[in-house]
This record gives C-alpha cells, sequence and structure tokens, in this order.
C-alpha cells in the first residue's frame, strides 16, 4: 500500500498519510550535534499521525545528550543503526529528518528557519523564508495523545 510520506529501513517503516504540522530548517545546536550537519531540515507530524510498523525495532537514546530527561528520543534501527524518528515521550509529535530518514525532502519543503542566533557569527538566511529565533510564532505543541 502506498502513502503519502514514508520513510524508515528496511527493518522499521514509518509512514503518514497527514500533512505535517510544521516543517522548519533548524540552526539549533543540538541538531548540529545529533546531525553533523550546519542546519538540519526537520519536520514534526502530529503523534499519531506517524506510524511506525515495528516500535520492538527501534533502540531509543535521548535525542539531547545535555538534557537526557528531556521529551524527545532519537529512535534508531535496533540491527543496522540507521535514524528512523524523534519520538515525543510526551505523545504530542513525531519528528523526521527527511534526508537521514528515508524521506524524500522535495515533498516536505521547510517554510521556515528556527532557532537562528546571531551570536553563533552564521550568517542570517537569506533565502526568502522567515527566520525565528524559536520555531514560528503560531506554532502551538498539540496536546497529548
Amino acid at each position: 500500500m502506498s502513502h503519502k510520506y514514508a520513510g524508515g529501513c528496511e527493518h522499521v517503516h514509518t509512514h503518514s498519510d497527514h500533512n505535517p504540522i510544521d516543517n522548519h530548517t533548524c540552526h539549533c545546536s543540538v541538531c548540529k550535534r545529533v546531525t553533523a550537519q550546519p542546519t538540519t531540515h526537520v519536520v514534526f507530524f502530529n503523534y499519531e499521525d506517524l506510524s511506525v510498523d515495528n516500535v520492538a525495532g527501534l533502540k531509543r537514546q535521548p535525542f539531547n545528550s545535555e538534557n537526557p530527561n528531556g521529551p524527545l528520543e532519537l529512535c534508531t534501527c535496533a540491527k543496522c543503526g540507521k535514524p528512523i524518528m524523534l519520538d515525543d515521550k510526551q505523545h504530542r509529535i513525531r519528528a523526521i529528518v527527511p534526508n537521514l530518514m528515508g524521506y524524500e525532502s522535495k515533498n516536505l519543503p521547510a517554510t521556515y528557519h528556527a532557532f537562528y542566533d546571531p551570536a553563533t557569527g552564521v550568517p542570517r538566511p537569506s533565502d526568502g523564508r522567515p527566520v525565528h529565533a524559536g520555531l514560528r510564532p503560531d506554532f502551538v505543541w498539540p496536546a497529548s495523545a
């Protein structure tokens, strides 16, 4: 069966037939540390809108090693080690990084820049998309599922 959005690896598959609730290019230090990328394209789905076919096949670790009790867990495949998703222990969102988690980035374009900090010395993005110091001002965290 075909899904609107699908990713994962050969052992663990994720998919959604719902549109994401947020698409951004992240400039935060945590994403930089975890992905080793200068910026990270991040897509949030409502928790129940992103399905996982083999939850038992996931290895979980804190997303932010400097805040190990934080709400997000990085889930990787227990067999091959590929990153699969970020899972929210509060069951509000599930997030994916398209270029690392088997999704087509072009089908989930980022609409703004999040967590940009001019103090880092990185030039302000000039691609025409809005730039924010955090998530977009109108973003509201969903209630726990």
